[in-house]
């Protein structure tokens, strides 16, 4: 296994039963959701250790190659030609390393959760459709799927019915709502089990969703 990126860690409990790694949007940095976790108001009984990765830094095309944390180059704002699919991919080895060592330290694979914002996103849904052993969910938030139709041809069959919550902005300047319209009806086409949601917000969090994040949590990993 190649050396893990650098990350932060929050657990519930000292002992945890569950974990969940979640992934930063473009130019954040691991540190970005690590205050989320008291927010999400999660009953003592479900112990989980959070991992919160840091994506390395790199120049990004589109901001004329400024250095940022990024899980990929930002080629353009077009959607179908944002980035490269090898990119992609090779940040997905990086969270399936990370899905490795937990299940080295004995979390099993279906007790090991997914989630990610914008860029992040797209990584978990990458990472998480295709990994071999069944998971316990995804959250995609604020999100799209390049390279769709190679990612749902190459659904991995342990991931049937995975859980999926998918939520968006409905006033999102960065990623269109459209691409949320887009993508979660596929993924239930797959037979994914999609819990979607969208709220009156931008490209960001908000009370109602972080509340619909938590009941979707004490469903999924109880």
């Amino acid at each position: 296994m190649s050396k893990l990126l650098p990350f932060e860690t929050v657990r519930t409990a000292e002992k945890t039963d569950y974990t969940i790694i979640w992934l930063h949007g473009l130019g954040a940095d691991g540190n970005d959701f690590v205050p989320l976790v008291p927010e999400l108001r999660l009953p003592e009984s479900l112990t989980i250790k959070f991992l919160f990765p840091h994506a390395p830094v790199r120049p990004i095309t589109l901001n004329n190659g400024y250095e940022m944390r990024a899980w990929y180059d930002m080629l353009s704002l077009d959607r179908n030609n944002t980035t490269t699919e090898d990119d992609v991919l090779n940040s997905v080895t990086w969270i399936n390393d990370f899905i490795d060592q937990e299940i080295e330290n004995g979390v099993p694979s279906d007790k090991i959760l997914l989630a990610g914002f914008s860029q992040g996103g797209v990584i978990a849904l990458h990472a998480g459709i295709r990994y071999p052993k069944k998971l316990a969910g995804i959250m995609a938030l604020s999100t799209y799927i390049p390279f769709d139709e190679n990612l749902l041809a190459q659904t991995n069959s342990q991931q049937a019915g995975l859980p999926i919550f998918a939520a968006h902005g409905t006033r999102d300047p960065v990623i269109p709502v459209a691409s949320w319209q887009d993508y979660a009806p596929k993924l239930e086409s797959k037979g994914f089990d999609v819990e979607a949601h969208s709220y009156e917000m931008e490209h960001s969090l908000c009370a109602e969703e972080i509340r619909d994040i938590s009941a979707w949590l004490k469903k999924v990993l109880s």
